[in-house]
């Protein structure tokens, strides 16, 4: 039996008829590999282009569901505003300038601006007396406990603006992050021969996946490139809403482009390059400022660890 089998194996025709069924086998695998093996690349793609839409749709949904304070002033905020004239002698040009850089843009929201400056001070200086006279959780005296009033009540003056001030920067980072991606879209656009207006309504279609606020910035702005009766003042507004400087400087670009008559593209090109420059140049800052801000936590935290683990065994080893 193990003589026949190894006489059959050792056969020259037999091990010649393998081998032709081996390679006549592989042949055909090899042909046939493309038919049947899946396309994983364009499933793939499809799948990102379904999740896409997908987030495109939530994010237009959660633009539409979103409120703010662009709606009508209430009634009681408008009539205290008015009857105490706190236009007059609350409202300023900064503050009007903050409103519109967090995204507050009208009358409603400069209403319930300056209402609540008037009475974010008055309740915070309710509460600070509240607690340090009547129920005297600060055993000071009445002159210490009057400063604090009186810092309570500055702090409330103060506040409306801070949050302003947090709320637009804020919007500003939003921005900065999804600006130079922007321009990229808008490069491509222009370069394939759209008009810089349909460019700018077609990226803010497409930008509001990374960016809703920048998204909603670019569609004013296209908005107002429809109307105003002067390009220029859509440009510059958008300036003024976002108070960036690579907005700035790309808005600046687009109006001697118009006037000039220069390439857009070329321009766009070196902006976009530059925002990214400047993008990566602020995350080298961070990066640089780290090991400064990380030296007082090490001392306080980690060496003390690191000296009772070195320490321990030895001050064991001495008590024995």
């Amino acid at each position: 039996m193990l003589d026949a089998i190894a006489a059959r194996v050792t056969d020259p025709r037999f091990l010649g008829m393998v081998l032709t069924g081996i390679a006549v086998a592989a042949t055909a695998y090899t042909l046939l590999q493309p038919v049947l093996e899946p396309d994983r690349l364009g499933k793939r793609m499809r799948l990102v282009g379904e999740e896409r839409e997908d987030l495109r749709r939530r994010e237009r949904e959660r633009l539409a569901n979103k409120t703010s304070l662009r709606v009508a002033p209430k009634a009681y905020m408008k009539r205290v505003v008015e009857r105490f004239s706190l236009e007059r002698w609350l409202g300023t040009e900064t503050a009007k300038k903050q409103l519109t850089m967090a995204g507050y843009r009208s009358a409603g929201a400069e209403t319930g601006f300056l209402f609540f400056r008037l009475v974010t001070p008055i309740v915070m200086a309710i509460v600070a007396a509240f607690y340090v006279f009547v129920l005297q959780v600060l055993d000071q005296p009445f002159t210490i406990r009057l400063m604090i009033v009186i810092a309570a009540l500055l702090l409330g003056i103060k506040a409306p603006e801070l949050y302003l001030l947090n709320a637009a920067k804020k919007r500003q980072s939003d921005i900065r992050r999804g600006w130079p991606d922007a321009l990229d879209l808008t490069l491509i656009c222009v370069e394939s021969g759209m008009s810089v207006e349909h460019a700018f309504k077609r990226v803010s279609i497409e930008i509001v996946t990374q960016s809703v606020v920048l998204a909603e910035e670019l569609a004013v702005m296209t908005a107002e490139l429809s109307y105003l009766p002067d390009r220029r003042q859509a440009y510059e507004n958008l300036a003024t809403r976002t108070g960036l400087d690579p907005v700035k400087a790309c808005t600046t670009a687009l109006i001697q482009a118009e006037r000039y008559g220069t390439p857009v593209g070329q321009a766009l090109r070196v902006l976009s390059q530059e925002s990214r420059d400047s993008r990566m140049n602020e995350a080298e800052k961070k990066a640089a400022a780290l090991p400064p801000k990380l030296t007082v936590p090490m001392i306080l935290f980690f060496l003390p660890v690191l000296f009772v683990v070195i320490l321990t065994p030895a001050i064991i080893q001495v008590f024995r």
